[in-house]
């Protein structure tokens, strides 16, 4: 069952252009499909290389990413298999890949948790309502630090960074229909398609 507690506005009314996420499905599955570029279960580095250009990002950015993220997460998502030079990700065991000094916002099965998702905007979000700033965001991230996980400091401090100077609007807000989107996977696709047009320009 979906919920709509994240999708209506301060008048409890529903947002009509937004759908809810579904909150009993392991949603972080979706949230890394988009870089299975080729929708065998498994991301490689040059996959996930490939999904950082799709959506505009440079080579080198697109390379860091690559390595860094495989590296992190692959082992993690192959419990008990001997460790792959080629640094697989198993989408299936996304889950476990899970890092501390996170929102929350997906529980320990990689589902979405809503009252986490409104808690982002009800702590942090203080010059808009629907939006973070660059400090709120900066703030948010210190408050979700775990004691010395400076692992999950680090991962956390480069998915939103790089979510920020991506996705920021003109005033320099992050915005929650951009988040939201995030969560469920969808601003990837939306991305890569704006990227794809504009190239054709």
């Amino acid at each position: 069952m979906a919920t709509l507690s994240s999708f209506t506005d301060h008048n409890n009314n529903p947002k009509v252009d937004e759908k809810p996420i579904p909150h009993d499905q392991n949603v972080l599955q979706k949230h890394v499909e988009f870089f299975d570029r080729n929708k065998d279960g498994i991301i490689y580095p040059w996959e996930t290389f490939q999904g950082f250009r799709a959506i505009g990002c440079g080579y080198l950015l697109s390379s860091a990413a690559a390595i860094f993220i495989n590296a992190g997460l692959s082992s993690k998502t192959r419990p008990g298999k001997f460790p792959s030079p080629l640094l697989p990700i198993e989408v299936k065991n996304i889950q476990k890949a899970k890092h501390g000094s996170d929102s929350s916002v997906y529980d320990s099965e990689g589902r979405f948790v809503p009252s986490k998702f409104e808690e982002i905007f009800r702590k942090h979000a203080r010059t808009h309502p629907d939006a973070l700033t660059s400090d709120e965001l900066r703030e948010m991230l210190k408050a979700n630090r775990e004691p010395k996980d400076y692992s999950g400091w680090l991962a956390s401090f480069s998915e939103w960074k790089a979510l920020y100077v991506l996705c920021k609007d003109s005033n320099g807000l992050l915005h929650r229909e951009t988040i939201q989107a995030v969560y469920d996977g969808s601003l990837f696709e939306k991305m890569e398609r704006e990227h794809s047009q504009k190239k054709k320009k």
